[in-house]
């Protein structure tokens, strides 16, 4: 028999599984796209673009609703709405019946981080919650990294159509699953109607709301490049042939995955929060640093960004404990939503001026900037967290 938060853990980490990896189904797409569409590379980018900001800019509103109203209904739907949406794409005639499937799915994809971060702080166990979050964060990441590969074998196999109706219709039998295990889904903790509170405009926009969002935003500006970019550092200023540069993202981008894991069992058994996290930031920092300063051989930067990889991945769940303990009671969703519409955000304003940093000959400024930004984090981080009261979250009712 499962426990509750086996339960729990299992069907919002599918969701979150699921949410990542229909976002990055699409960019495989547009080698079959632009001959069956006859479309441009401008246009083929404006499908992520719709999906991926129109998820950023609703997180925060959806927040706001799932406070409101509870957040299972939201989760249901949210998931429903992305997975169907995907399988219509199979169907599509024309470009622009994509775009308006890529805005619809980005409508379901906001609901999940506020959604995710409702239920698991009102249903799994107080001394597993960093755990729940860190598999929160895996999941998600693993669903960028298989969705690429997972969709162009489809693709190969059964044609593009196929595979997208086949990847779409993966969701509903997790829709079902959540509608019959809702019971397990504990909405989080709501304050008594006559408990003082600010309201939710005045809390997003408070000091420590806005560093916490800086605090996401900068982390995710700093990953974005090393995604972006270390190949081509590796390539112009190392000599590492392209091969081996893109060795060296993936050990990254699976040390990274993997150092999530652990920062949950951490986060469980420290209560310094912040300190961990601060510390294993700043490695992460230091070790990007040396690759950018120092002529090393390609097996050390390989092992370098390998464990800066862990050591960043392993701050995040930290991280994310100290927001979750900074919202007041029953405000989980709309914090989360606002916070973590930083990593989108971060994301999509770093790869266009570090690429300008490399079109005039600075490519290692991209890896000291990328330290910086890091070391910047830890203090929006740590001045948020010095002046957020941690506030005792009750543990889920049994």
């Amino acid at each position: 028999m499962l426990s509750r938060d086996t339960r729990v853990n299992t069907l919002i980490g599918t969701g979150h599984f699921l949410s990542h990896f229909y976002v990055l189904c699409l960019p495989p797409m547009f080698i079959y796209w632009r001959p069956a569409f006859d479309v441009g590379y401008a246009q083929l980018g404006l499908a992520v673009t719709l999906m991926s900001g129109i998820t950023a800019v609703l997180q925060t509103p959806v927040g706001f609703l799932v406070d409101r109203y509870g957040a299972r209904r939201f989760l249901v739907g949210g998931t429903l709405l992305m997975t169907l949406t995907i399988a219509a794409m199979g169907f599509a005639t024309a470009y622009w019946q994509i775009l308006v499937l890529a805005a619809l799915s980005g409508v379901g994809n906001s609901v999940i981080h506020p959604a995710d971060y409702a239920i698991l702080t009102g249903s799994v166990s107080k001394d597993r919650m960093g755990s729940a979050f860190g598999l929160h964060t895996f999941n998600g990441n693993l669903g960028f990294a298989l969705g690429p590969p997972v969709i162009i074998a489809l693709a190969e196999a059964i044609g593009w159509r196929g595979a997208l109706m086949v990847v779409g219709l993966l969701g509903i039998p997790l829709v079902v699953t959540i509608l019959l295990q809702s019971r397990f889904l504990v909405d989080q903790v709501r304050p008594h109607d006559d408990a003082p509170a600010m309201s939710g405009r005045e809390l997003l926009l408070s000091r420590t709301m806005l560093l916490f969002f800086g605090f996401f935003m900068l982390g995710s500006m700093a990953g974005a490049g090393i995604q972006a970019w270390i190949i081509t550092i590796l390539h112009q200023t190392r000599g590492m042939d392209l091969a081996l540069a893109s060795t060296a993202l993936t050990g990254y981008m699976i040390g990274a995955t993997g150092g999530t894991l652990i920062g949950g069992y951490a986060a469980d058994r420290i209560k310094r929060h912040l300190t961990f996290a601060a510390v294993l930031t700043t490695v992460s920092a230091v070790l990007v640093l040396a690759i950018a300063v120092l002529r090393l051989p390609d097996a050390v930067i390989l092992a370098l960004l390998f464990v800066s990889g862990i050591a960043l991945g392993a701050s995040r769940t930290p991280r994310d404990i100290m927001v979750k303990d900074a919202a007041p009671p029953g405000q989980i969703g709309k914090v989360f939503g606002f916070v973590s519409a930083g990593l989108p955000l971060g994301a999509a304003v770093t790869p266009a001026p570090f690429g300008f940093l490399i079109d005039q000959g600075y490519p290692m400024g991209v890896l000291v900037l990328v330290s910086v930004l890091l070391m910047l984090s830890i203090l929006c981080g740590g001045t948020a967290r010095a002046q957020a009261p941690v506030r005792a979250v009750p543990a889920p009712a049994e």
